[in-house]
């Protein structure tokens, strides 16, 4: 389909574009999964509610403000896609989908999240980065299964003490947020794995070496004056990673010591192995 017919489609959606557009998606996918990601699209079509046993549903990049109510008929959907999208409130039916383990919210206009989303009691993985978020919302500490928490790119300047509750979680990314101090309440959490504090304003980071399950701690591009001491075994990504964690000194000048490796930023593309978790 050409980007002319795509445009009309974009902004005249009506029942007949739509179904032109989705023409071979009238019935349910075999595979029971539905991508219609960078379709332009700014409302979803309402018969995809009726596919009752769908599983997957990616909306990503469209020009998506709300969903329907009628979503909540999905009630075997496991992992939804609405990052990329103009959302500046989470629809409440995505907090009906109970059965959700992966949510992608990020490059949305989220400064919130609405209390609902504690009903999510079987999400795994929640993606909200590059949102408004100047907080991380409350509701986030109810998710009691949560193992991945990606809050880059936001606003935040503190995390809440409650975030110690959740003793699933495995890995948080936090990078380009706001963060002035380590985030105290990651030094009570000994069941995390991957910490991600890249990219912000850190001057003094505390000991993790207490930390019995840390494998990962990246503190690159903060104004630190030390490195995070970790325990044998666990790799760091910042200065002075791989010397001792306090700087070398030679005639009062610090050495710095630059990694030329890097591990990958969180996966764009939508990670199929965590949705075999759920």
């Amino acid at each position: 389909m050409g980007n002319s017919l795509k445009a009309v489609v974009a902004f005249v959606p009506s029942d007949e574009c739509q179904k032109y557009l989705l023409e071979d998606l009238e019935e349910m996918p075999v595979d029971k999964m539905v991508d219609l990601s960078g379709r332009q699209l700014r409302r979803l079509p309402l018969h995809i509610c009726s596919f009752r046993e769908l599983v997957k549903l990616y909306l990503s990049n469209n020009n998506l403000t709300q969903l329907p109510p009628e979503l909540e008929q999905l009630q075997n959907l496991q992992i939804l896609a609405l990052d990329f999208n103009n959302f500046r409130a989470l629809p409440l039916a995505v907090c009906a989908l109970k059965q959700l383990c992966i949510l992608y919210l990020g490059n949305n206009k989220l400064c919130s999240l609405p209390l609902e989303l504690r009903l999510l009691q079987n999400l795994r993985t929640l993606w909200i980065e590059s949102n408004c978020l100047q907080q991380l919302p409350e509701v986030v500490c109810e998710l009691s299964l949560l193992k991945t928490l990606h809050a880059g790119s936001n606003a935040l300047r503190t995390l809440p003490t409650r975030l110690r509750g959740l003793c699933e979680l495995r890995s948080i990314w936090l990078s380009g947020n706001l963060l002035a101090e380590f985030p105290s309440v990651l030094l009570h959490m000994p069941s995390l794995e991957v910490i991600d504090v890249d990219r912000n304003a850190i001057r003094y980071f505390p000991s993790l070496a207490h930390l019995p399950g840390l494998k990962l701690v990246i503190y690159d591009h903060n104004p630190c004056r030390n490195a995070p001491k970790v325990a044998k075994g666990v790799r760091r990504v910042g200065r002075w990673s791989e010397e001792s964690p306090e700087p070398r000194k030679r005639s009062g000048a610090v050495i710095e010591i630059s990694l030329s490796e890097r591990p990958s930023p969180p996966p764009a593309s939508k990670a199929e192995p965590e949705a075999e978790a759920c």
